[in-house]
């Protein structure tokens, strides 16, 4: 263990951020506890509710914090009706700023179907999959493609005429995230729960845009160094069927920014939705985790909201932090609250409305943190 722990910062952020965190702060304390922590939390503020108040989306020296930080816990941002003069969602310093400036290329999102989580699909609630076939991980690149910052507007006379969003894939951009995919479905030894190969799925449209041409001829030729990994190609259009199909056949999707954020979120289905799908933005020296689900504002202060994917994002952060420190005892911590998280899971007691259920927020929290001390008994 690191001397005198491992440093994360928590940016609890905006609407259900707050509530969703202070359930994962729960968790962790119980995780600590009958020892000294192995971490230390330093809780900061900022989003678009702090920058309707300060006129700052983040203090400087909550950034300095995160930039030394082991790790990042982000809640939430956004709030509606705040946003910066250029018209960007204020708090967007706390996503996009950070993922620029720590350079956090790696946008990570398993998707993975635990016994017990039910689907809503054509407006009822029911287990559609069976749990051991929904189990990938999507990597998108994270820096560049249609959010990279080279976009405006010609305005004449005070009217907008033009409107210019500039797609950008560069080498190194599309290198280090498809190399990242290899070598992540390298070591996921079940490989797809169709046929068990490790197969690498690479999604874009190549068929019509000049950038993705470019990422898939990227993808071959890092493969060419994975001769165990079989390559696997998808436009995205068809993609979005194919996955919601036969999930089974996927084990690691690599794709572009855009692309990457919308699949992710349609993915998210087969997990059960929002309240389940938690991400990592990883860099080489520096990595935060979220909860995905955003801010949603229409349920702020109702403490209704799912908050596995918070734990989901803890999971993720602890065993980041575990492989970067070759920290076994930090990986057990993390093995232990996956653990506790399955067992409510497959118990089906701690079920919001997203689920069909009544339980609160604070009350799934509670039940994860219960589990997790009947871990350590």
């Amino acid at each position: 263990m690191k001397s005198g722990g491992y440093s994360i910062v928590l940016f609890p952020g905006d609407g259900t951020g707050p509530e969703v965190l202070r359930e994962g702060r729960k968790v962790l304390d119980a995780l600590a506890e009958g020892g000294p922590a192995p971490w230390r939390l330093d809780e900061r503020p900022g989003g678009a509710r702090h920058y309707q108040e300060t006129g700052r989306e983040v203090e400087p020296e909550s950034l300095d914090a995160a930039r030394k930080a082991d790790a990042i816990l982000l809640g939430a941002v956004g709030w509606p009706g705040v946003s910066l003069p250029s018209g960007d969602i204020a708090g967007a310093a706390l996503v996009l700023g950070l993922r620029q400036s720590l350079d956090l290329f790696a946008n990570v999102r398993p998707c993975r179907l635990y016994p017990g989580v039910v689907h809503k699909i054509s407006g009822d609630f029911r287990q559609v999959w069976s749990p051991e076939k929904v189990d990938f991980v999507i990597l998108r690149e994270n820096t560049e493609d249609l959010y990279a910052p080279l976009h405006g507007r010609l305005t004449r006379a005070n009217e907008t005429e033009l409107a210019v969003d500039t797609r950008v894939i560069t080498r190194k951009g599309a290198e280090r995230i498809i190399r990242k995919a290899y070598e992540l479905a390298r070591t996921r030894a079940r490989g797809a729960p169709e046929d068990g190969v490790r197969r690498l799925t690479c999604v874009d449209k190549s068929n019509v845009l000049e950038g993705c041409r470019f990422f898939r001829e990227t993808f071959d030729r890092v493969g060419a160094e994975y001769p165990d990994i079989e390559r696997d190609y998808a436009y995205v259009d068809a993609f979005t069927q194919w996955v919601v199909r036969n999930p089974e056949r996927y084990n690691v999707v690599v794709t572009t920014n855009m692309m990457g954020d919308i699949i992710t979120d349609l993915a998210s289905v087969l997990q059960g939705g929002m309240g389940f799908a938690a991400g990592g933005n990883i860099g080489a020296e520096h990595a935060m985790f979220e909860p995905v689900h955003g801010s949603a504002p229409k349920h702020a202060g109702r403490n209704d909201v799912n908050p596995f994917a918070t734990f989901f994002a803890l999971e993720m952060l602890l065993r980041w932090i575990a492989e970067r420190h070759h920290d076994p005892s930090l990986e057990r911590q993390a093995a232990r609250l996956e653990s506790a998280i399955g067992k409510v899971l497959r118990a089906g007691t701690a079920r919001t409305y997203d689920q069909g259920g009544t339980v609160s927020t604070t009350g799934a929290g509670d039940r994860v943190a219960e589990a997790v001390r009947a871990e350590a008994a």
